[in-house]
C-alpha cells in the first residue's frame, strides 16, 4: 500500500451560504490530493501527457459523514491499495482539524494512449517506483 497526505485550507469561494463546502468541490479536493501523490512519487500529470499517456476518470464515489467548513484546514489521506494495471484506483479519506472523518471516497482512472484513446499499461517507471510498497 502507498499512502500520501495533503492539507487544504477551505476557501470562502468553496462554500455555500451556510459556510459548508459545496459538494461538487470535494471532487476538486480529491484531484489535488491525487496530483500531489503522483508528484511525491516523482511524476506529474503533465509529464504523463507529454509521454502520450492520458488519465481519464472512469468512476468516482463519495460517502459523506460531516461537512467541511469555511477556513478549516482539512487533511486528505490518499492511498493506493493495489499496484496499477490499466486502471489506477485512489482511495481517499478526508479529516477536519479535530481528526473527525468528513468523507471517504474512491476515484478510478484509466491509463490511456493519447492517440488511440485505448487503455494502456501504466508507465514502467511508475510501477517500479510503487513495487516496494506492495511486496
Amino acid at each position: 500500500m502507498y499512502k500520501s497526505e495533503t492539507k487544504i485550507r477551505v476557501r470562502y469561494a468553496d462554500t455555500d451560504q451556510m459556510g459548508y463546502v459545496y459538494y461538487g468541490k470535494y471532487a476538486e479536493y480529491y484531484e489535488v490530493a491525487r496530483t500531489e501523490m503522483i508528484r511525491e512519487l516523482g511524476f506529474t500529470y503533465k509529464e504523463f501527457e507529454e509521454r502520450g499517456i492520458m488519465l481519464p476518470v472512469s468512476g468516482m464515489t463519495i460517502k459523506y459523514f460531516r461537512a467541511a467548513l469555511y477556513d478549516q484546514l482539512i487533511t486528505l489521506v490518499t492511498r493506493l491499495d493495489e499496484l496499477p494495471t490499466a486502471r489506477i484506483r485512489f482511495i481517499c479519506e478526508m479529516f477536519n482539524e479535530d481528526g473527525q472523518k468528513l468523507n471517504e471516497g474512491e476515484v478510478s482512472l484509466v491509463f490511456s494512449n493519447a492517440v488511440t484513446r485505448r487503455p494502456s499499461r501504466p508507465p514502467e517507471d511508475l510501477i517500479n517506483k510503487l513495487k516496494p510498497y506492495f511486496s
